[in-house]
């Protein structure tokens, strides 16, 4: 429990400072679109490349860890869009806001993960995790540029915009690059991944503080049902079909419980960039972040301590 509150609370505490900065300090809109931008464009891909090519697969069930979490995400996906049109009735959302419920529970939070993982099972732990990363966010990524395109209105979900969408989503082409230089074990620099990692690092930090940028906080105290219902999708639907899966794929010890880990955190900062870019409702992604994250002090240990009696 205090592994897993060590892990939330400085996230918790970065975003709180990020509506803080907003009203004090940096209070012109112009400031926190050049953060977003720098974030999408440039720090977290840095993240995600740097992870992919230092990640030791070696020693990881491949398939088998890649297989329960992807198959988590597009099960769940699936789910969410298979009942979008009476979850949006019921929910009184529209598109936009339909598509932060779909990012909020979809999604996963790298920082979450890794420290987590860590913390629990050290360098074992974060070799599983960074498998999570390379497996999942290209999945994730390519289904809520969809999703964004299908449901924001901005643009009409055309094969010409959707396909536009996927080819400047800078988060898929740093996995893929990722990807092909460690399995191709094409000699990187240590300068190279050193300056990947120090730019990744900064992700972390910019990323949560643009998400606290766009709070309403009048908000946080009375949740709408859309808040909740995805709280409930992420934190609680997610890690019990990723516990099936990994179960059915013959997972356990380590792999079993890094996977409910990587299903039961909090959704990621990077989804609220995405919307702002997309057309999405990005400050009600931003109460759902922040949400899940108190949220998630309660509903991890117990999904933690699950996962460990059926490892």
């Amino acid at each position: 429990m205090d592994l897993i509150f060590s892990a939330l609370a400085p996230v918790f505490l970065i975003i709180a400072l990020g509506a803080v900065l907003r009203r004090i300090l940096l209070k012109d809109a112009a400031h926190w679109a050049a953060l977003e931008k720098l974030t999408y464009f440039v720090l977290f891909p840095a993240l995600l490349m740097v992870s992919a090519v230092k990640a030791d697969l070696s020693k990881v069930n491949v398939l088998a860890v890649g297989g329960a979490l992807i198959g988590s995400v597009v099960a769940l996906s699936g789910l969410i869009l298979l009942v979008h049109r009476p979850l949006i009735a019921a929910l009184a959302a529209d598109g936009p806001a339909f598509t932060s419920l779909f990012q909020g529970a979809v999604r996963w939070n790298t920082y979450i993960v890794l420290a987590v993982a860590g913390g629990l099972y050290g360098a074992a732990g974060i070799t599983i995790a960074a498998l999570a990363l390379v497996a999942m966010i290209p999945v994730v990524n390519v289904i809520s540029v969809l999703v964004l395109a299908s449901f924001s209105g901005r643009h009409p979900p055309t094969f010409a915009y959707v396909a536009e969408q996927l080819a400047r989503n800078p988060y898929i082409w740093a996995c893929a690059a990722g990807a092909a230089l460690n399995a191709t074990h094409f000699p990187v620099p240590g300068v190279l991944l050193e300056f990947g990692d120090i730019l990744g690092r900064a992700s972390l930090a910019l990323g949560l503080l643009v998400v606290g940028g766009g709070l309403v906080l009048d908000r946080l105290a009375r949740p709408r049902p859309i808040v909740l219902a995805s709280l409930g999708l992420k934190l609680l639907v997610k890690p019990a079909i990723a516990l099936l899966l990994a179960l059915a794929f013959g997972l356990s010890g380590t792999e079993l419980i890094v996977v409910a880990i990587t299903a039961a955190v909090p959704s990621a900062p990077n989804g609220y960039v995405l919307a702002r870019q997309m057309g999405g409702d990005a400050p009600l992604l931003a109460e759902i972040l922040t949400l899940q994250i108190v949220a998630a002090a309660f509903t991890l240990p117990v999904v933690v301590a699950v996962a460990k009696l059926l490892a």
